[in-house]
């Protein structure tokens, strides 16, 4: 645990416009120095930029800087939260601001499902110091005893008397205590918990709904240029030549721009291409249709989806390179009357966020500051940092980044490619640029989930489980795109729902197979627990078929007996359970087996079904959580319809419920695209799709009703016996829109 401290004070009070009779509390996070937080002001990391903060003021108002990105997965509530229930704050006088790249944030790099599971127990800590400070300056105030209070909801109490003093009358004196010993400090009991657990107002809820927040696109600055790029259409290519007269005759367009060639590895760096920079987005728009440019496509330029796929899945059926395994497989005589052999294969995907990728960037005075949607705020300021030659060391105080809120990332905005297109504009026009990039932009020129094929063996015992069980991978690595040259997966890959299988065999074998790769890749929701999960699941399915019973009773049968599980005694020496290689987050198979169980229970899978309705059921452990998902589907005229979908996640204790449902709502939804409509092919190495036309995504009607009439999230049912209302009131699949949006008579008939 990394120590908590009082900062001065000075600058940040002047920052946020407190008086000098604040609390302020500052914090050196895991992995961050003492010495790195308390530079002096004149350092390449300024001290008013430091770690977390909660700030008292005599108002009591708190200020809490969240340091974790917020793309709509909640967390800039859920920190804030944490904190505020240690703290004893009321979460109305609680106000949140996102903080900047700085490197005594310790880990900024929001993803991996890693804020509250890296950061739980530190920012707990942080509030807990500020309420016993608070706490001992009611003491001395009263002059008892500082057992003989307690801080309850913005006001520290006396038992005695039944005195109450508020947290702004106590701030300043707080402020002169000094900093108690962290690791001395009472953290309230999992009982006692006010906020935590609970579902709270979210932050910024109001500015979101009433378009008031500000995203990348929404950056306005004096005498900026707005910047569209025409980039390679494959990976890899060059500008040959281009001609710009056209595109300079649109009104408003100001300069066209080439973009340097950027080499492979590809990194996080632009593909190059041609900018048309103009004064508003229309003239850029058009200007950028007028550009003729003659590319040279490079070597790239071979690659084909469909053929390519066929590759991998003939690949993955012959012997790969064992990097986990138990027991004797490879001599094994199978028993063909017990054995299921199959292959799946998963298409590339791309995110799709709502918010396609903008950045903005000013360069003045020396100093160059940068305003992105980025899920990885001090990697974009490195490479900013070294895009325009600056030593990280003695110049890091010449480039500031601000993240903006995110309309959605889904890992595509941990890149950084946009942010160093605007830099390298803004370098070559002397004028603030944004760059912003159109759907087809962000469909065409994506970092896309890996295209895959997953190949498993295994033989039916006579105890109704299986062994001598094979599986094999082979899928273009995410290494590649930075590297250049990796065609195998990472420990950290492989980990995720592949060579950490938590099944009870004797003998297995997990076994990679070479990939090359030719698209940009990079990291997509859950990331490679996507085409594992889907394998394994549907194998386990099949098993369950061939054997003659349930799959809810195959997956129990595999589990096995309840244990802890450790990849790392059958030789998978790389798996480090997502950084938490601890008792907290121990693999645990009972666990396991409750989500099945709870998600089968609850959708009633052993209920009897018309002859063309079917349920799906699967399981997955990904990034320390146990989720297990069953679907119902009824097939008719070869189409397949989803009628009901239900999942039940196991993620250790929960800050803020309403962020998990909607997360599970919204994975849900997503899977259901993915499984139904969603592909992203290559033809001659250049992508085909480009918006939603052709990259489907799960509309309305499409998405199941709602059937838990028990949940307090479905205000208005009655609205479901109305068929032309139903489709309107299908906001997600256990969410109710909170207000009539047609003039039906049941629309009109109910109470708000």
């Amino acid at each position: 645990m990394e120590p908590i401290i009082q900062i001065n004070r000075r600058d940040f009070l002047a920052k946020l416009g407190l008086g000098a009779g604040a609390l302020v509390i500052g914090s050196g996070l895991p992995g961050v120095s003492l010495a790195a937080v308390n530079a002096p002001a004149g350092s390449a990391t300024p001290s008013n930029a430091l770690g977390y903060f909660i700030s008292i003021s005599p108002d009591g108002t708190v200020d809490i800087i969240c340091h974790r990105m917020e793309m709509g997965q909640g967390i800039n509530t859920s920190v804030p939260q944490i904190i505020a229930d240690e703290l004893e704050a009321d979460w109305s006088r609680v106000k949140v601001t996102l903080g900047k790249a700085d490197a005594r944030y310790g880990d900024q790099s929001t993803g991996g499902s890693a804020s509250i599971r890296k950061f739980f127990a530190h920012i707990r800590q942080m509030g807990a110091v500020a309420r016993d400070m608070l706490e001992q300056a009611a003491a001395n105030r009263w002059q008892v005893e500082k057992s003989a209070v307690k801080a309850q909801q913005h006001f520290v109490v006396n038992s005695k008397t039944g005195e109450k003093l508020a947290f702004g009358d106590l701030a300043a004196d707080a402020a002169k205590l000094s900093m108690p010993d962290p690791a001395k400090v009472r953290l309230k009991a999992q009982n006692e918990f006010r906020l935590i657990g609970k579902d709270v107002k979210l932050t910024g809820h109001d500015n979101i709904v009433q378009g008031k927040a500000i995203y990348a696109q929404d950056i306005q600055l004096p005498d900026m240029l707005i910047a569209t790029i025409e980039r390679p259409p494959v990976v890899g290519g060059k500008v040959k030549s281009f001609n710009d007269a056209e595109a300079k005759k649109i009104p408003g367009v100001v300069a066209v721009v080439r973009l340097k060639d950027r080499t492979i590895p590809v990194g996080m760096n632009p593909v190059s291409g041609v900018a048309v920079l103009a004064t508003n987005t229309w003239a850029a728009l058009e200007g950028r249709k007028k550009l003729k440019v003659e590319w040279d496509l490079g070597a790239n330029a071979t690659h084909n989806t469909e053929a390519y796929k066929k590759e991998l899945a003939a690949r993955v059926r012959e012997p790969g390179a064992v990097v986990r395994g138990k027991g004797k497989v490879a001599d094994h005589a199978f028993n063909p009357e017990r054995t299921v052999e199959a292959v799946y294969t998963m298409p590339y995907h791309h995110h799709m966020s709502m918010e396609t990728p903008a950045a903005t960037v000013q360069i003045k005075v020396g100093k160059c500051t940068v305003w992105a949607g980025t899920q990885t705020p001090q990697w974009c300021k490195s490479l900013v940092l070294a895009e325009l030659g600056f030593d990280p060391e003695k110049d890091g105080d010449k480039v500031e980044v601000n993240a903006t809120l995110m309309g959605g990332a889904f890992g595509r905005k941990g890149k950084n490619d946009f942010a160093l297109e605007a830099v390298e504009l803004a370098v070559a026009t002397g004028r603030p640029v944004k760059v912003i990039w159109s759907r087809e932009d962000d469909v065409k020129h994506g970092y896309y989930h890996s295209i895959a094929a997953n190949y498993c063996k295994a033989e039916i015992t006579d105890k109704k489980t299986a062994d001598f069980w094979v599986q094999r991978v082979a899928h273009p690595p995410i290494g590649w795109t930075f590297d250049g040259k990796s065609d195998v997966p990472a420990d950290g890959l492989l980990a995720q729902g592949f060579a950490d299988i938590p099944f009870a065999l004797n003998n297995f074998s997990c076994e990679t197979q070479k990939a090359s790769t030719r698209v940009r890749i990079g990291w997509f929701r859950a990331v490679q627990n996507l085409h594992n999960a889907f394998a394994i699941g549907s194998f386990v399915d099949e098993l369950a078929v061939k054997a003659g019973i349930s799959t809810r009773q195959m997956w129990l049968n595999l589990l096995g007996e309840d244990r802890i599980i450790d990849p790392r005694k059958d030789g998978f020496t790389g798996w480090k359970n997502y950084d938490q290689l601890t008792d907290d987050y121990a693999v645990d198979t009972r666990r396991m087996k409750n989500v099945i169980n709870v998600v089968a229970d609850k959708a009633g899978l052993e209920k009897k079904l018309p002859a063309n309705e079917a349920w799906g059921i699967a399981y997955a452990n990904s990034f320390n959580s146990y989720s297990a998902a069953a679907t119902k589907v009824r097939v008719k005229d070869n189409t397949v319809e989803v009628l009901e979908m239900h999942t039940a996640i196991d993620c250790g204790l929960v800050i803020t419920p309403d962020r998990v449902r909607s997360q599970m709502e919204g994975a849900m939804i997503m899977g259901l695209s993915m499984a139904l409509y969603s592909q992203i092919t290559v033809k001659d190495g250049a992508i085909e799709q480009g918006n939603f036309h052709d990259y489907r995504v799960a509309h309305m009607p499409e998405i199941p009703p709602c059937t838990c009439t028990s949940s307090p999230r479905i205000k208005h049912p009655a609205a479901w016996a109305n068929p032309d209302c139903r489709p309107l009131f299908r906001a997600s699949p256990t969410r109710f829109i909170t207000r009539p949006v047609c003039a039906c008579a049941t629309c009109l008939s109910i109470k708000f």
